[in-house]
């Protein structure tokens, strides 16, 4: 005690001074277990939750681990009560179990019989169980294994889930090692989920989690079916399982609004299977098409809530999230962890980063002063429109231009939300656009073309948010985004993270409009990545453009 950069408060937040020699050592320590809600320039805030320790517990920490690393790293003594509570939320994990009895089949057995009789007890809880066996086990009908799991987390009881997994129908997936070798962290990554059984790989951008996938694939040997954001990243993960495993063509179907194809390894979109015809979703026959040894979910943050219904189903399936950030902005990463099942594994950035597996960046913040007839308008303008006006502005056009010339040579990224925005950039820019009309062809076309060098600028849309691989990527420029995603900054970032032939670094801008909603969004966009160890350098246009700005 004495010195550390830590200050942990009674109501559950801890300070972090950012400063400090042993900032980023703390940041490492408590980032399994503990949320980081604001990242102001010198002191951030991080905040305990019941989730954030079930996930860590789950993961394989203990409440002795989380309390050392308070403890260790805490410049005064941590409040005595908040140690308990830590170390007896953590304990509420697992009291409960879902197992498969021999006699009884799908049971919830409890290692404390208060906690069961105060379950059985709840509305929420009641319809979903059956007989009671004995004074400890109530049996469970396997097709409600996951809505109690939902019921239980919201009472604050998450069932630890033992009671196993079907194989699933057997088909024979092998990785093949020619020339390349599975990274330490990914043969990590696989074990963790495997021993786990299901759950979530949580691993940056560029960090080859299709390759986890394709791994955890060849330990199951088993049918697969992945659900992906969109046809290109299906195709994508198409392209990389002919790659790196012994599938064919033959082998792999593609499941989406183009085609209808059920094959051993079936790729489908979201949006497919979220399709509604007379409110019938007509096509969740496909969960049930074949007898699936597992199924990933593709950057599993931004899955559609229909999804999770149709997950509660498939408990008995093993079941793989993949994603770079698991923070949702609805707030429902209670259901990723009852449902998908808990975070297996986590690699922070910075660890990735300094082994050498993605490229450093450098995050800037370029703010640009409005005109002052932007902020008359920016002024009167309606509450619900003051975000897509100051997102939007023309203001922004010659500093985008600047930048693009400042990283002459570099392939470069322009992204933002607004269609309008980025068509009028791409004029200004005489640069090809990709937008969600963009039919797939022309987006492949457009893609492969920038890969090899052949366009070293492309304007894209949300589209560009995930699951694109274009390693050359180098410089990304945001203009405008979804509010303040924190998930899509992280997804934005990750598009120019892989490592460049040379060593490069990747730079990646955001252009804000200052004195405006969008600052603010800004802030709150940067959280996710500051938690990880990404400082943001603010700057001004005219730092930019030259102080001889003339609009």
């Amino acid at each position: 005690m004495g010195d550390g950069p830590l200050i942990v408060q009674s109501d559950k937040t801890l300070l972090l001074e950012v400063n400090h020699p042993d900032a980023q050592a703390c940041r490492m320590a408590i980032a399994p277990f503990a949320e980081l809600e604001r990242s102001p320039e010198h002191v951030h805030t991080y905040r305990l939750t019941p989730l954030g320790l079930w996930n860590a517990r789950a993961a394989g920490y203990d409440a002795e681990t989380v309390v050392d690393a308070l403890l260790r790293f805490s410049r005064y003594p941590p409040p005595h009560a908040l140690l308990v509570d830590v170390a007896e939320t953590m304990d509420r994990y697992g009291r409960l179990q879902l197992i498969n009895d021999p006699a009884h089949g799908l049971v919830l057995r409890a290692t404390d019989r208060a906690v069961l009789v105060e379950v059985a007890k709840s509305k929420k809880v009641a319809d979903f169980l059956g007989a009671r066996i004995d004074e400890d086990t109530i049996a469970v009908h396997p097709s409600e294994r996951g809505r109690l799991k939902q019921a239980l987390l919201k009472l604050g009881w998450p069932a630890e889930d033992l009671a196993g997994y079907v194989d699933g129908e057997a088909h024979p997936i092998r990785l093949t090692e020619d020339g390349w070798t599975l990274r330490p962290y990914q043969r990590q990554a696989v074990e963790h989920f495997w021993a786990g059984g299901s759950g979530v790989v949580v691993l940056p951008c560029g960090a080859g989690k299709t390759l986890v996938g394709a791994a955890a694939m060849a330990q199951a040997s088993a049918t697969t079916l992945i659900l992906v954001t969109n046809t290109v990243a299906g195709r994508q993960w198409k392209r990389e399982l002919l790659a790196r495993t012994s599938l064919t063509e033959r082998e792999i179907g593609e499941y989406s609004g183009e085609k209808k194809e059920i094959r051993p390894v079936t790729i489908a979109t979201y949006q497919v299977l979220t399709t509604r015809r007379g409110g019938n979703f007509t096509h969740l026959d496909l969960f049930n098409a074949r007898d699936w040894g597992l199924v990933i979910y593709d950057e599993v943050h931004l899955l559609p809530a229909p999804i999770f219904r149709f997950t509660a189903d498939l408990q008995a399936r093993r079941r793989l999230g993949l994603t770079a950030t698991l923070v949702r902005e609805d707030g429902r990463e209670g259901d990723v962890f009852s449902l998908i099942g808990p975070k297996r594994y986590d690699a922070p950035w910075k660890d990735i980063e300094a082994q050498g597996w993605i490229a450093p960046a450098e995050c800037i913040e370029v703010r640009v002063t409005l005109t002052d007839a932007e902020r008359m308008a920016y002024a009167t303008a309606e509450a619900e429109e003051r975000y897509r006006f100051a997102a939007t502005a023309r203001t922004k056009l010659p500093v985008v231009r600047k930048l693009v010339e400042r990283h002459q040579g570099e392939q470069i990224l322009v992204i933002g939300a607004y269609i309008d925005q980025l068509q009028r950039l791409g004029e200004y820019l005489d640069a090809p656009v990709i937008q969600g009309t963009t039919p797939t062809k022309q987006r492949e076309r457009l893609f492969d073309a920038f890969r090899a060098g052949e366009v070293s600028i492309l304007v894209i849309s949300k589209v560009g948010n995930f699951s694109i691989d274009l390693p050359e990527a180098a410089v990304a420029i945001q203009v405008s985004g979804t509010f303040g995603s924190r998930q899509e900054e992280a997804q934005r970032l990750g598009r120019v993270l892989r490592p460049k032939a040379d060593g490069r670094r990747a730079h990646f801008y955001t252009v804000v409009s200052r004195d405006t909603i969008d600052t603010e969004y800004a802030a709150h966009r940067q959280r996710f990545l500051a938690e990880q160890g990404y400082a943001y350098t603010i700057i001004d246009a005219d730092d930019v453009l030259g102080p001889s700005l003339n609009l």
